[in-house]
């Protein structure tokens, strides 16, 4: 086997399924509560993996928004509802990249602002695996245990064994679990359009909460971690630029029945955990769901739901991790307090509200009006 494909079946591979800790329980609730339609879903999401892979060079993450996802099932946003949010993010973010307004908002970013959302987001990431490793400990400690043992084995990919071997595992542990029933065929996204009166809720209980989450997380700490982590092969990884990947590639993505996307540090993290270091890790993800999207459909969705919360649970601990372990070159004492308080927020509350607090705190603690 040439080094080429060793390092695709070793790194890109393994890498590219990382981030399904974050991307699963978000996706099965807005299918399954919000009744979006699984075969767009899984076929845009897939087109937009492979698209950012094509053009970033490096593993950037395509994820669903995450306070969306968490309206869809709280408040029980319907598909149009989230059809109308995605048209509204869409727009504002193709705005902000096109005016240059999102450039401002990074220069104007102190570094430990953005470094305390990133270990703020991390802590969250590690915690709620945790909460899904607490579904089923039998199942899910002994796969948390397991990959951290194959952490250091480059023949062995960790992220691969743990998923495959935690949901075998589970069928084993629960013998009333069945495989689904696929039914495979040609299945196609339907254009979808919401109703004006979606706009209403769309607004309010998706766009308005999610916005300075995906300014915060999907723009500023992605492309701040892109360059941690790949250094000049980044390049293209600015906030411009993926303000105007999610900008079109939601324009794009919803009328054919997606579901609103953003990036995400944890997802990047995720992808470099386990293995990914080029395009190639994402290519690889999209090609699946791709698959997934247009050969089973609506099936694709029940393919999914057997890998156990367990088991993604451990993908989230270890990704969650990473990004905490990734923050560097917090000096002095004004930068590591702020650093401390954003944090806090960013757990406690949320990232959006730390980002808020964060810059004027800096600014105090600069002009000496707040002294440590």
């Amino acid at each position: 086997m040439n080094i080429e494909k060793y390092r695709i079946l070793n790194e890109e591979l393994p890498g590219s399924i990382g981030d399904l800790g974050t991307f699963l329980p978000y996706v099965i609730g807005a299918i399954a509560i919000g009744g979006l339609d699984a075969t767009g879903v899984f076929t845009m999401f897939g087109l937009m993996y492979i698209f950012t892979g094509w053009f970033y060079r490096v593993p950037v993450p395509v994820q669903p928004m995450k306070v969306i996802g968490a309206a869809i099932l709280v408040h029980h946003l319907t598909a149009g509802e989230v059809a109308a949010a995605g048209y509204m993010m869409g727009f504002t973010l193709l705005f902000l990249g096109l005016t240059g307004l999102v450039d401002k908002l990074a220069k104007f970013t102190p570094q430990s602002v953005t470094s305390g959302i990133q270990a703020g987001l991390g802590i969250s990431l590690a915690l709620l695996g945790i909460t899904f490793i607490k579904t089923d400990l039998f199942l899910g400690l002994p796969i948390l245990l397991l990959m951290l043992l194959l952490f250091g084995n480059k023949k062995i990919p960790a992220s691969i064994i743990g998923v495959l071997g935690g949901t075998v595992l589970a069928f084993i542990i629960h013998p009333e679990l069945s495989f689904p029933h696929l039914t495979p065929g040609v299945h196609l996204p339907t254009i979808f359009l919401p109703e004006l009166a979606d706009f209403n809720r769309g607004f309010t209980l998706a766009y308005l909460p999610q916005l300075p989450l995906t300014l915060t997380n999907s723009i500023l700490v992605t492309a701040v971690l892109a360059h941690d982590l790949y250094s000049d092969r980044a390049k293209k990884v600015t906030e411009k630029n993926l303000c105007l990947t999610l900008g079109i590639g939601n324009l794009i993505s919803v009328p054919m029945g997606g579901y609103i996307m953003c990036h995400g540090s944890g997802g990047m993290a995720a992808h470099h955990r386990f293995g990914g270091r080029t395009g190639a890790t994402t290519i690889i993800m999209g090609s699946i769901l791709l698959l997934t999207g247009i050969i089973l459909g609506p099936s694709g969705l029940a393919l999914m739901e057997i890998i156990p919360k367990a088991v993604l649970g451990s993908l989230l601990f270890y990704s969650g991790i990473d990004l905490v372990t990734g923050v560097k070159n917090i000096k002095g004492n004004n930068n590591f307090y702020s650093f401390i308080i954003v944090v806090i927020v960013s757990v406690a509350v949320n990232p959006a509200v730390a980002f808020i607090i964060g810059i004027p705190l800096v600014y105090l603690l600069n002009k000496g009006w707040v002294k440590v």
